[in-house]
C-alpha cells in the first residue's frame, strides 16, 4: 500500500513553473498507468500528462487555472480506495510529500519532457487502441455532453480534436433549433490542428479595463525571463536594402502551389548560411558552437499574448514546397499551443518579419542561445538611380541583422547580408531547386 505524489513536469528546458489548465480526472476517480490525469501549460505549450502509477486521484492540491513551480506536488494518487482518505488527510494537516510503505518509488507520477507521453501529444509513439484527446476536445466533450468514445478523430493518428466534438454536437441538433455557439475556448487551451489546413479557433484576449491589472500569461512570462536573459550580451546591428522585384515575381509564380514567403525568405537565408557558418554559430563559455544544422526559427506572435519561435529544421536542404507545407503545420499547432520542444527551441538563427504590418525597419532582439536574428521589413516601392545613370521603380526591403559581438564581428554581419541581397536579386529561381 502506498501515496504517491504527482509532481508538476517540467515540459522544456526554460520551464520554471506550469499552470495547471484542466484536471482530466476528478478525486475519487480510477486511473491507469499511462493515462492522462492533467493538463498543463508550460512556456510554450499545452501537454496532455500521464501518470506513472495505478491507482485513485485522491486529492487535488493545485486546482485549475493555478500555477506551481516544476517539480512541486500538485495531487496525490492511492494506490486502493482505503487511502484516499488518508491522502487528503496528507495534505490537509502536513503538506510534506507522501512516503511510500512500499518499495521506494523514484520516478515522478507524471510524465516528463523525455518520456513518450509527450512525444504521443502529435501521434508519435501513438498506442494502438488507445482514446487521444486533444484539451480543448476533452473539455468541450464535458460540457455538450458529448461521449468521446463515438467519434472518429480527425486529427493525426485519429486524434480527436475540438472541431469532431463540435460536429457531432451540430448533427444531433433539430433543424428548427437555432445553432448554439460552442464554449468559448479557455485562454490557455485550443485544438490541436489536424493535417489538413484549417484555422484554429482564437483564444480570447482579456479586455484591458483602466486601472486594472492583467497578470501576465505564462507565455509572455517565459518571454520576459528570455529578454531580461539578453541584456548582458553585447550586440550590434547591421542594416541592407535588398532589392525583391525578382523573388516578388517568383512568389506570385509559386503561391499558388502553397509556397509562402516566409518560406522563401527562411530558404534564401538558410541557403546563405552555407556559406556563412559564423553566423549560424552561437557563444559558449568553452567557446564557439558550429552547429551542424541549419534550424530557422520564426518569430510567431500568439493570439493570447507572448511570442514563440517554431523552427524550420534544415531549412537549407529541404526543398520550398516541403518547407512551406512545414511551416503552414507549424503556425497552426504553435498557435493551438501544441508544438513538440524540438519545434520550438532547435533554432539556429532567427527571422522576425513586421513587414505584413508595413513595419519599414526595425532591430530585434538577439534570442538566448544563438548567435544572430534578422529583422525583415515591408517591400515597397522606391525610386532608384540605374547603373545607366536613370531613374527606375524598384521594390525593395530594409532587413537589420542583430548578432553578438563576442563571436560575431562586423565584417562577418556584413558579408553574410551582401551575399543575401545578391542570391535574392540575381537569382532567387534557385530557391525552387
Amino acid at each position: 500500500m502506498s501515496i504517491h505524489e504527482v509532481f508538476m513536469p517540467a515540459l522544456s528546458s526554460t520551464m520554471t513553473e506550469g499552470k495547471i489548465v484542466s484536471w482530466v480526472k476528478s478525486p475519487g476517480d480510477k486511473v491507469e498507468k499511462g493515462e492522462t490525469v492533467v493538463v498543463v501549460e508550460s512556456d510554450k505549450a499545452d501537454m496532455d500528462v500521464e501518470t506513472f502509477y495505478e491507482g485513485f486521484l485522491a486529492h487535488i492540491i493545485v486546482e485549475a487555472g493555478e500555477t506551481a513551480p516544476v517539480g512541486s506536488a500538485i495531487a496525490f494518487i492511492a494506490e486502493t480506495e482505503a487511502e484516499i482518505e488518508q491522502a487528503k488527510s496528507l495534505a490537509n494537516s502536513s503538506g510534506v510529500a507522501a512516503t511510500t510503505t512500499s518499495a521506494p518509488e523514484p520516478i515522478p507520477a507524471t510524465a516528463s519532457v523525455a518520456t513518450p507521453a509527450l512525444a504521443s501529444q502529435n501521434g508519435s509513439n501513438h498506442k494502438e487502441g488507445r482514446l487521444v484527446v486533444s484539451p480543448r476536445a476533452r473539455k468541450l466533450a464535458k460540457e455538450l455532453k458529448v461521449d468521446l468514445t463515438t467519434l472518429q478523430g480527425s486529427g493525426p493518428h485519429g486524434r480527436i480534436v475540438a472541431e469532431d466534438v463540435e460536429a457531432l454536437s451540430n448533427k444531433g441538433k433539430q433543424p428548427a433549433t437555432a445553432p448554439v455557439a460552442p464554449p468559448a475556448p479557455v485562454p490557455t487551451s485550443a485544438p490541436v490542428a489536424s493535417p489538413a489546413p484549417r484555422t484554429p479557433a482564437p483564444t480570447p484576449v482579456v479586455a484591458a479595463v483602466p486601472g486594472q491589472i492583467v497578470p501576465l500569461t505564462t507565455f509572455q512570462n517565459a518571454v520576459v525571463r528570455n529578454m531580461v536573459a539578453t541584456i548582458s550580451v553585447p550586440v550590434f546591428r547591421v542594416g541592407y536594402t535588398i532589392t525583391t522585384d525578382g523573388l516578388d515575381k517568383l512568389y506570385k509564380q509559386i503561391k499558388s502551389k502553397g509556397v509562402t514567403m516566409t518560406a522563401l525568405l527562411a530558404k534564401a537565408v538558410a541557403v546563405t548560411l552555407q556559406k556563412h557558418p559564423l553566423l549560424n554559430a552561437s557563444y559558449s563559455d568553452q567557446g564557439i558552437v558550429y552547429h551542424s544544422d541549419i534550424n530557422i526559427s520564426v518569430a510567431v506572435a500568439m493570439d493570447d499574448g507572448g511570442l514563440i519561435t517554431p523552427v524550420l529544421q534544415n531549412a537549407d536542404a529541404v526543398d520550398i514546397y516541403s518547407l512551406s507545407r512545414t511551416w503552414k503545420s507549424l503556425v497552426e499547432r504553435a498557435r493551438a499551443k501544441q508544438l513538440q520542444p524540438q519545434e520550438y527551441n532547435s533554432g539556429t538563427f532567427t527571422l522576425s518579419n513586421l513587414g505584413m504590418f508595413g513595419v519599414d525597419k526595425f532591430d530585434a532582439i538577439l534570442p538566448p542561445g544563438q548567435g544572430s536574428i534578422l529583422a525583415i521589413g515591408a517591400s515597397r516601392p522606391q525610386v532608384v538611380a540605374t547603373p545607366d545613370g536613370l531613374f527606375a521603380v524598384r521594390q525593395q526591403m530594409q532587413v537589420n541583422i542583430t548578432s553578438d559581438h563576442r563571436i560575431i564581428y562586423g565584417a562577418h554581419a556584413a558579408a553574410f547580408l551582401q551575399d543575401l541581397a545578391k542570391l535574392i536579386e540575381t537569382n532567387p529561381q534557385s530557391l525552387t531547386m
